[in-house]
């Protein structure tokens, strides 16, 4: 029996690629009686015409609403039935989606989810429910002041840019999605050239692998309908700061978000920005940001930071939730932190520190299968090598004072912050 509690790597991975160029990931877990299936298509909100922000969403929540042999009802009773999962999303660059089911229904799942990739029509009865519910939600988060200010400092921040896009829509762009929107977008962009599938759990990897060809092999490569990425620009740090914000009435709240641009998740400076941001705004109790501005100062409800690595650039924000009262001091505050945190190195202990909690971290990240194959898809999607997860220790063990120091100070300019803020807007007299 093999040593399921092992880091997965090349000897225990199969891979295997489709003359559709459809990807396979597969690792048994032979203790396990159920399997997890997860994979992406290319795609995403990325690819949502202007008019039509929230397409992509739109389409994903659509998908299971019937298909040309099976209708809304059917689908779920086989799921139900079987005791399993299946649902959809849509993020900036793909169509992503994720199952589960035991072992022995393993044939029945990848056929319906070649089902629903493949023939969904889109019933209009239902898009008129997924139609009011994204308007609802919409409505919810916009009394949210939280979610508002992310909302505002994305589209202060990458301006033009796809990622400056508000992945739900609006309520006009919501409001234009028709049908024969979602049955053109289906057509163009879900093809099989890039679709990677992971299949974790109890059943050894050739039958996997045998079940996706049975399953997916027919599935015609039609010419290739997603761009590439470098057909898209990266993200660009702003050539000044700016301030942005959202009134919201009658909110004892304010949220607000404050920071730069971040590598895109590819570049060599992407684990040191990770953990140079554990020690700015994660670590423990919200690294120093939290220490300073809500423990020492008592002027946040919470506060941190978090670094987001795209395939593009991404973002890395401090957030806070304050007295509308205490923005003016809240922001000098995080503005002093982050001046010291570009001129000067993190100290020994809190690089160890990190260096550990990463470390401690992963093999948790492993213990279930949908861990594994989450991890799988990230190796395919970014090129990391099956035996990435072996190798990952060292990479973080090789993360180096001066490198945090360089990296911060590349994309983090005290002077040239973007700031958003979204409640009711008060100072002090």
């Amino acid at each position: 029996m093999k040593n399921i509690q092992s880091i997965p790597g090349s000897d225990d991975i199969l891979r295997i690629e489709l003359p559709n160029q459809i990807v396979l990931l597969a690792r048994e877990n032979s203790l396990s009686p159920s399997v997890v299936i997860n994979g992406y298509l290319p795609g995403g909100s990325v690819l949502d015409p202007v008019d039509r922000s929230g397409l992509a969403i739109f389409l994903s929540l659509a998908l299971m609403r019937g298909t040309e042999t099976n209708s809304f009802e059917q689908i779920f009773r086989k799921l139900e039935d079987n005791g399993a999962s299946l649902g959809f999303n849509a993020g900036f660059h793909s169509f992503s989606f994720a199952g589960q089911s035991l072992a022995e229904d393993l044939p029945a799942m990848l056929d319906l989810l070649n089902d629903i990739l493949r023939h969904p029509i889109f019933p209009e009865n239902h898009l008129t429910q997924i139609r009011d519910q994204m308007l609802t939600a919409l409505a919810i988060r916009s009394q949210d002041t939280a979610e508002m200010a992310n909302v505002a400092f994305d589209q202060a921040l990458f301006g033009s840019h796809p990622y400056g896009r508000d992945k739900l829509g609006t309520p006009e762009s919501v409001q234009s999605v028709s049908r024969s929107d979602l049955v053109r977008h289906h057509a163009q962009y879900f093809k099989p050239q890039g679709m990677v599938i992971s299949i974790v759990g109890g059943i050894e990897p050739e039958k996997a692998a045998d079940l996706i060809r049975k399953y997916f092999s027919d599935w015609e490569a039609g010419p290739q309908a997603i761009p590439n990425l470098p057909d898209f620009p990266k993200v660009t740090k702003p050539e000044k700061g700016s301030a942005t914000h959202i009134e919201i009435p009658e909110k004892s709240q304010l949220d607000l978000v404050i920071g730069s641009i971040a590598p895109e998740r590819k570049s060599p400076q992407y684990q040191p920005a990770r953990l140079g941001n554990c020690i700015l705004g994660e670590f423990g109790m919200m690294g120093r940001i939290g220490r300073v501005v809500r423990d020492e100062n008592g002027l946040a409800y919470y506060a941190g930071s978090d670094v987001n690595c795209l395939p593009l650039g991404g973002s890395w924000e401090i957030s806070a939730g304050i007295n509308p009262e205490n923005l003016d001091r809240t922001v000098d505050l995080i503005r002093s932190e982050i001046q010291k945190f570009v001129s000067t190195p993190v100290e020994p202990n809190e690089l160890s520190d990190v260096q550990s909690y990463y470390l401690g971290r992963m093999p948790l990240q492993l213990e279930s299968n949908a861990g594994i194959a989450n991890e799988l898809l990230s190796i395919e999607r970014y090129q990391l090598g099956l035996d990435y997860l072996r190798r990952y220790g060292d990479i973080i063990r090789a993360v180096t004072r001066e490198q945090i120091l360089e990296t911060a100070a590349t994309y983090l300019d005290p002077d040239r912050l973007t700031l958003a803020t979204a409640g009711t807007l008060r100072r002090k007299a």
